[in-house]
Parts: structure tokens; sequence; C-alpha cells
């Protein structure tokens, strides 16, 4: 189509389409025609927003009457919230407008929610007729945790605020506000770290080299899984023997995020485990292309994500050795149960895994610091109690010194 006239703000968008671009109110405007790009129906669209252009200038452009399937007519509509939007049309244009400004991992997740949400009675609510109660009777009805409520409260109420700030809305009725169900208290937790016999029984265990070196690298480090597979060689200092912990990967991304949290970008110290599993890795895969540290040995590509090496080496792993599944997370937790049992300072294992919270820190792996250290308090025991027992032998003689001087002055009078 080499030779095909060009027509300003026409232009072919595939095979099967042809977008027009023009301005209204002061923002930039898209629209699609699902027509072949052939001369004849460029000529004809080009025709089309030149009717547009005079309509805007003669101040009698309507835009929902324009393009009646467009999303934008809402934002461009008078009163848009009488304009009869659903709930899950609105949610479909919305969770597609957040592609740029949310991480994969987040979008995935908010996507999965909006498509449940569209599905249920909810969907065919007009957005105006949204309110808090509608929300609550929904949420009443699910028989999930207050960790999965949350998690679709917070994607609704993110969308719910953006229909307020572009004027679909006039208030947010989830705003300052959050169902929780009434749940038993938790006997246990999700922290289920591994003992040393279970550690080297994994490792041992491991059909592959490389598979061995991330796993120790793992449980040196405490590393999330998606912070490990985001490692290149240009993150390690070799000199002071730290790791910079700057990115992950999920297999929801094409390439690397920013880490989990601000709090979460920090540099690690190679402990010698950890530094002797990184030697070996470094025979292996120091000199491939693109520089990732851990990498799948059947292809020498690098991890996707924490999904391949949990349904193959780790699962493969666990199976051989007789170990208890559990999910390779679990790596982490063993890391700051060998630090905190070891007396390691808790504000700088905070800091090697990325944590602001000390208390949390010390509330989870309370239990297991205790279980581990059956002698636990035998150091304050040994420096303080003799302190104790010579203040109390002082009293003892104190008192008898003053009970004795007491009777002698009684039998002087």
């Amino acid at each position: 189509m080499g030779g095909t006239k060009h027509y300003d703000g026409v232009r072919s968008r595939s095979n099967t389409s042809i977008e027009i671009d023009f301005r209204y109110r002061g923002e930039r405007c898209r629209e699609s025609f699902k027509i072949p790009p052939t001369p004849t129906n460029l000529k004809k669209v080009a025709q089309h927003r030149a009717a547009i252009l005079d309509a805007i200038a003669r101040g009698v452009f309507d835009y929902a009457v324009t393009f009646p399937d467009s999303p934008a007519r809402f934002k461009f509509a008078e009163r848009p919230q009488s304009a009869g939007l659903k709930f899950e049309a609105y949610l479909e244009t919305w969770i597609e407008t957040k592609k740029k400004q949310l991480k994969a991992s987040t979008w995935a997740s908010y996507n999965k929610i909006v498509t449940m949400i569209s599905r249920t009675e909810l969907g065919p609510i007009l957005l105006p007729e949204i309110k808090r109660a509608s929300i609550k009777v929904w949420c009443q009805k699910q028989e999930c945790s207050n960790k999965w409520l949350a998690n679709v409260q917070s994607c609704l109420r993110t969308a719910l605020q953006d229909a307020v700030d572009e004027d679909l809305l006039e208030t947010n009725p989830l705003y300052g506000w959050k169902y929780e169900n009434a749940e038993a208290l938790k006997t246990t937790d999700d922290v289920d770290p591994f003992d040393a016999k279970e550690r080297e029984a994994i490792l041992s265990a491991c059909r592959d080299p490389q598979h061995r070196n991330l796993f120790e690298f793992a449980f040196w480090t405490g590393l999330r899984t998606s912070e490990l597979v985001a490692l290149t060689w240009d993150d390690i200092d070799w000199i002071n023997s730290e790791v910079r912990v700057s990115k992950a990967k999920t297999q929801f991304a094409d390439a690397p995020e920013p880490t989990k949290t601000r709090k979460s970008v920090r540099d690690v110290k190679l402990l010698p485990p950890a530094l002797n599993a990184l030697t070996w890795q470094k025979s292996i895969t120091f000199f491939l292309d693109g520089g990732h540290i851990f990498r799948d040995p059947r292809t020498n590509d690098p991890w996707t994500g924490d999904e391949g090496i949990r349904q193959g080496p780790w699962k493969f792993a666990l199976r051989k050795a007789g170990v208890r599944y559990r999910r390779p997370y679990q790596t982490r937790h063993t890391y700051a149960s060998m630090m905190l049992t070891a007396g390691e300072p808790l504000g700088w294992v905070a800091g090697q895994m990325g944590h602001s919270d000390l208390n949390m820190l010390g509330r989870v792996y309370a239990r297991w610091i205790k279980s581990a250290t059956p002698d636990v308090g035998s150091k304050a025991v040994a420096m303080f109690a003799s302190c104790d027992q010579n203040c109390d032998q002082a009293k003892q003689i104190d008192d008898k010194s003053g009970s004795q001087g007491g009777h002698k002055k009684t039998a002087s009078n």
C-alpha cells in the first residue's frame, strides 16, 4: 500500500481496522473503525473525521452519539452518572487503563478480581447504584479468608476512587470502610522452616548442581524467590561479600520490576555457605549472555518466575529427600529462624530481609527460637543471677545486724 494517499489524523491500525486521532475539550482522542484500510475506506474515514472536527468547531459534537460503544463517551458526558454504565463495563475499561501504572504481578491479581466480580450479581449493577450495602451483602456471602476479602476490597476501592476522579461518581462508597468476617484465632502461622537435617537432605537430593546452588543460596540469604531469579552477576560485590537486591521477577512480568517495597532494596551479606554456592554457580553461568545468575539447566535460559522452580526442581528434591512439602518461600523463613536462633541482632536480621517492623519479626519467629534453643535464658542467669544472690546475702546480713542491734538496745534500757 505504498501508493496509498495519506490523510491527517488517519492511519492503518491493522489489516482489519483504521484509527483516527483528534482533539476534543483539550484532550487527545483516538477511535477505531473495524474495516480494512483500503484506499476507499481510508478516504471515507478521513471524511468522517473532517465532519467530527467541523462539529467540534461549531460546538455541536456529541461523543456518545458519534461513538456509542466507546468507553471515552462517559468521560465527556454532561451527566456521566446517568449514562447507564454498568459496573462490569466500567471495571473492564478500568483494568485495561491500569496496565501501564501497576506492576505486572499486581495487575494480574487485580485482573483476576475484576473478572470474578464481573461474573457476580455486582456486575450488571449500574455504576452510580453501586453502594456500600450491596458490596457488604456480597462480602457476607463469601466463604473465604479476610485476607482475600481485603484484596478484593482494595482493588474495588481503587477502581471506584478512579471513577470519582473521572467525575463518573460523586463519592467512593468504599472510602474509609472495610468488611471483615469474624475468624477463629489462629493456632498456627505460615512460618514452617526446615531444620538442619532437612536442609542437607534437600540439597543432597538435587538432580543438578545448579538446583543445589540456587537452594543453598536461598537458605543462606533469605531472598524471596522472585528476587533470586532476577539476580545478575552485576549485583554481586565480591570484595565486600554482599549482594545488592533491587529487583524482582514474577511469571506475570516480561522483565524484572522493582522490589516489593522500598525497604526491600538492600545489601545482603553473603555468609560463607551462600558465597560457596555462588562461587560454584559462577563457573556455570558467569559468561552467559544476559548476566543472570540462576538459570534453568535444561535450557540455560533465566528462570521466568517461581512457578517453574516450584513445580520442577523444588518438588522433585523434597519428594526424593522424603522431606514434608513446604513451598520455596519457607527458605526465607528458614534463614530468619537460623539467624535469630544463633543470636544475631534483630535489627541486622530485619535489614538483611528487607523488613522495617522489628516487632513483627520478633513476634513471628519467637516460638521457633525458643524451640531450637532449650537453654534459652541461661546466659542471662549466668550474668545476673550471681548479682541478685549477692544482693540477697547483703540484705540478710543487714537485717541480721539490725535485729541484733535492736536486742542490745532493749537490754540496755
